[in-house]
């Protein structure tokens, strides 16, 4: 089969550790009959340098003319004086918008071999862990009307604000439960019903929504108390929805609840197959061009974009083996590594997991 892939390496690191996910994909595409055409696009930072804007037209066309999208990261502070509308990361707003992307999925999955990375007590997450958040990503306050007015007495107020539709709760809600339904069978729904409108209508529509799903467990959570399950009782979930803002925070915080940022991919996905992947950390500019940069993130969102947009889960299941047993064997970048551990450069991790491609 032969797929087109629309390539944003971005800013900082993302050439990095996008150059060993392409390589890792050229390798399965080998082992299982696949043939990948990559075509580069500019977003970011970058595309702010070399065409005056952070999104490009040329970029959404292909993007949205091509079987899926694989991106690194942009940003840095080299663009964070740039007025809103054209800061580097408005290429990812736009991007979401254009492509009609509506569900992110964040797994924070433990891996085995990493268990003392994490920063909560032993008993807590003993077993291993494995909860998917799934975020709404084109509606609330981030797309939401914003501005700034003077008032007679109290200086410059600004405003943000948090619009959501039955339609666009619906949607995300269906997302969450048939994710649930593919795992464990639960479904914990987080709002902030007590204090927002929008919350109340969240909450209202995913109890209508529940009754179409009886085989799935379900349950509401306040925003405030979802984060500190988090790191309490991290085991008792298995698929957290939630709206855009909330999706955010808890899924960073989630993140780092499996001891390392830079191990963690990202699905978003529209009605249809096409999706947009990334790893969900940053474009780390400290460290680019150095090699110390960890690529399993893009090699792993890699893998989810093979499962969830091109329909190959057995070539996902294979690089998903692949970065397990390359940890296993302990080999380690410098992020995730234990002082007097021998630390591999990004290139060197991204060929260590192309030569456990073919030993699954």
């Amino acid at each position: 089969m032969k797929f087109d892939i629309a390539v944003i390496k971005g800013d900082g690191i993302g050439p990095e550790i996008v150059t060993e996910a392409m390589k890792v994909l050229e390798e399965t595409g080998r082992l299982y009959g696949h043939s990948f055409t990559f075509t580069q696009c500019l977003a970011g930072g970058c595309a702010i340098d070399q065409e005056g804007m952070p999104l490009p037209r040329e970029t959404v066309d292909v993007c949205r003319k091509s079987h899926s999208v694989l991106l690194g990261a942009v940003g840095g502070p080299k663009w964070d004086d740039q007025p809103g509308h054209l800061r580097a990361e408005k290429a990812i707003l736009g991007l979401r918008s254009e492509m009609g992307l509506i569900a992110n999925l964040r797994p924070a999955l433990m891996f085995d071999s990493l268990a003392d990375a994490c920063p909560l007590k032993p008993e807590f997450v003993r077993g291993g862990l494995d909860v998917l958040i799934v975020r709404e990503l084109t509606g609330g306050i981030y797309f939401g009307e914003r501005g700034r007015k003077q008032t007679p007495d109290m200086g410059e107020m600004a405003y943000d604000v948090m619009p959501y539709s039955e339609k666009e709760i619906e949607r995300i809600g269906r997302v969450a439960f048939e994710m649930a339904g593919k795992r464990n069978g639960k479904v914990t729904s987080v709002d902030k019903s007590n204090v927002l409108e929008t919350s109340r209508l969240w909450r209202s529509v995913m109890h209508r929504l529940k009754e179409e799903y009886p085989e799935i467990e379900y349950s509401d959570l306040f925003v405030d108390n979802a984060a500190m399950q988090l790191v309490i009782n991290p085991k008792q979930f298995d698929v957290i929805v939630t709206e855009n803002m909330f999706g955010d925070i808890l899924s960073d915080e989630a993140s780092m609840i499996t001891g390392s940022i830079g191990m963690l991919p990202s699905a978003s996905l529209g009605e249809g197959s096409l999706g947009l992947y990334e790893p969900i950390h940053g474009s780390a500019p400290d460290i680019a061009g150095k090699g110390l940069a960890n690529p399993l993130a893009t090699i792993l969102s890699a893998a989810m974009m093979l499962r969830y947009s091109l329909n190959l889960p057995e070539e996902a299941d294979c690089i998903e083996n692949a970065v397990n047993r390359v940890l296993k064997e302990g080999q380690r970048t410098a992020d995730i590594a234990k002082p007097g551990e021998t630390v591999l450069s990004t290139s060197q991790m991204g060929d260590m997991v192309v030569k456990a491609l073919s030993k699954n």
